[in-house]
């Protein structure tokens, strides 16, 4: 399912949302970034989610970067789901 909204795996430790963001604003207007930290330490868990303001946008970031290098690892982008209600 297409979304506006992309889940990234496999992020360098060292990136933090502002890096994440300059990297994909390249593909259009990022609307929210977020790269989820361990509560207890406050490191990067290696994942986080970006949001463009349409689906185009996203589909052509997801195109470009899935399996692409950054920070000398390479990443995994998909089209992030919903929560699902417990």
């Amino acid at each position: 399912m297409e979304t506006n909204k992309l889940f990234i795996g496999g992020l360098s430790w060292g990136l933090d949302w502002q890096e994440v963001k300059d990297v994909f604003k390249e593909y259009g207007e990022v609307t929210f970034v977020k790269v989820i930290k361990d509560r207890e330490t406050g490191r990067s868990k290696g994942f986080g989610f970006v949001e463009f303001t349409n689906v185009e946008d996203a589909v052509a970031a997801k195109e470009a970067m899935d399996g692409a290098e950054l920070d000398g690892r390479n990443i995994k982008v998909d089209f992030a789901e919903e929560k699902k209600e417990a």
